[in-house]
């Protein structure tokens, strides 16, 4: 019986037969740690401000400023929402006001960095593209030029997460 990869399943055939291998061979867990290593450092909602406002101010320096970056514990892969942004526009006397928060999912915040870039560049792209377009992929490859693999590998992450309830040990828990 083949097992349902929920989160690639819009990948080749090929790939996805890969991870399945690598699945009945317990070994995907290890894949992924081999690949990446070890976890960040962004553990704070300051410091993931701090992250985000410097790739923001890296790549994006014309956009508008972001007001809020934090972490969320309620968004959830059930819910296919690994972060968010949101625009908040307010009539304050005769001036629109708006606000550009990210929200990005606490199950990032033991992952490798790339993980976590990944998800930021995505997040960050929203704010001059509103739609997953061609022009938003490529604003994403231009911040973060390994985005597409790191895309696929964050899917595997989340296939293995959804088999074992866990990849990325904090040194503490080893």
């Amino acid at each position: 019986m083949t097992q349902a990869l929920t989160y690639l399943s819009h990948y080749p055939t090929h790939l996805q037969d890969r991870i399945r291998q690598l699945i009945q061979q317990k070994q995907l867990g290890n894949w992924l740690r081999q690949r990446y290593g070890s976890t960040h450092t962004v553990n704070s909602n300051d410091e993931l401000r701090q992250y985000a406002t410097g790739l923001k101010n890296q790549y994006m320096k014309k956009s508008n400023p972001l007001s809020k970056v934090v972490f969320d514990d309620k968004l959830h892969i059930v819910n296919h929402a690994l972060g968010l942004h949101t625009y908040i526009s307010r009539v304050q006397g005769n001036k629109l006001k708006r606000k550009h928060e990210l929200r990005i999912s606490a199950l990032f915040k033991h992952t490798p960095e790339p993980f976590l870039n990944m998800i930021v560049v995505h997040e960050l792209a929203h704010l001059k593209e509103k739609q997953h377009n061609k022009a938003f992929y490529q604003l994403c490859q231009h911040m973060q030029s390994d985005y597409h693999q790191v895309e696929f590998d964050v899917r595997v992450y989340l296939t293995e997460l959804e088999l074992t309830g866990h990849v990325f040990k904090l040194p503490k828990d080893l």
